[in-house]
């Protein structure tokens, strides 16, 4: 079969090689790949800046859907032909985060998804709604699935409450499309117009654009005639997370997510203290919020937005548009039927 693979040349870390296609054994369920899709942490793991060390060439991506073509003995959770996608942590099913569980996310500290068949332990899938495509489930596992832990399982966003949503990557879009079916009011930024626009026919209520007004948090604070929002989706990182601060009510919630813009750098830890902030790391979540938040998705008909969808042979491509930052919603690669 062919299979992408991450090697320790960071100049040129991509390959398509031939590999042996897996079997499953006891407890394992084959699945033909159909469509992955790309998350920041993907460029971070290829250039060795997530945890950067030396490693065995791996499958790259954790984000896939396909079809269930052969289980193994012992197998009840699905059957062929089931539609499944993986989740990121194949160790993370309910509970609280631990070290054990965070070392068994996929196209990092296993091999991922970007082949085009592979083994799944049972308790590693989900079943994905009937009215997606392969290419909408493929952007669930890692961005849905952060964006929902973020904003309804720890942030337990209400209605009519308001939502700080930065940028129009797949999380934040996401968290869009989740705070509005929870009835809340959404302000967010971006550094194009166009985009801003695009956002407001998904339901944002407010755009600012953060290129004409740098100081955005000002903008957002006059927005809510100076209360703040009672939620940040922090993807920005340490560029953002001081602005972020001061955009925050007091008592209010930062659902902190991103590294965009660097992974150290310096906090106004005096602001959060002073208004009594929350600030709520969030490393993606569990197989149960996964399957929580299908049924949501279900309910409320939520299609995930995709930017554009490119050919297997093409997943360079992919990678180099997504680091673009040109995009709008999720990058998707589609492996042939």
């Amino acid at each position: 079969m062919r299979a992408y693979e991450l090697r320790n040349d960071r100049t040129d870390p991509l390959t398509l090689v031939e590999r042996m296609q897996p079997q499953p054994k006891f407890g394992q369920v084959l699945v033909k790949m159909r469509a992955a899709s790309l998350n920041y942490r993907d460029l971070l793991v290829a250039k060795g800046a997530y945890g950067a060390k030396e490693f065995e060439p791996i499958v790259p991506l954790s984000d896939g859907a396909g079809d269930v073509v052969a289980v193994g003995e012992g197998v009840t959770r699905v059957q062929v032909g089931d539609r499944v996608a993986g989740i990121f942590m194949q160790g993370f099913l309910s509970g609280e985060l631990t070290p054990e569980k965070a070392g068994s996310a996929l196209g990092g500290a296993i091999n991922g998804v970007l082949a085009e068949y592979v083994v799944f332990d049972q308790q590693g899938l989900v079943k994905f709604p009937d009215f997606l495509s392969y290419e909408e489930a493929a952007t669930l596992p890692c961005a849905a699935v952060t964006a929902w832990n973020a904003l309804v399982v720890e942030g337990q966003v209400k209605a009519g409450e308001t939502v700080l949503l930065l940028g129009t990557g797949g999380v934040s879009l996401f968290a869009l499309q989740f705070a509005k079916a929870a009835g809340a009011k959404v302000i967010l930024t971006s550094s194009s117009d166009a985009k801003l626009d695009r956002a407001k026919q998904l339901g944002a209520d407010l755009g600012i654009n953060y290129r004409t007004t740098s100081n955005w948090e000002e903008k957002v604070w006059a927005l809510t005639d100076s209360r703040g929002v009672d939620h940040v989706v922090e993807v920005g990182g340490s560029a953002t997370l001081s602005k972020s601060l001061r955009a925050v009510r007091y008592g209010g919630k930062i659902e902190m997510i991103g590294v965009l813009n660097g992974m150290a750098g310096e906090v106004s830890t005096v602001s959060i203290l002073h208004k009594h902030v929350r600030v709520q790391g969030i490393y993606v979540g569990s197989r149960d919020m996964f399957e929580d938040m299908n049924r949501a998705i279900a309910l409320h008909q939520i299609h995930p937005v995709i930017d554009r969808v490119f050919p297997f042979a093409e997943a360079r491509s992919a990678i180099a548009h997504l680091e673009s930052g040109s995009h709008f919603g999720k990058v998707v690669i589609r492996l042939e039927p």
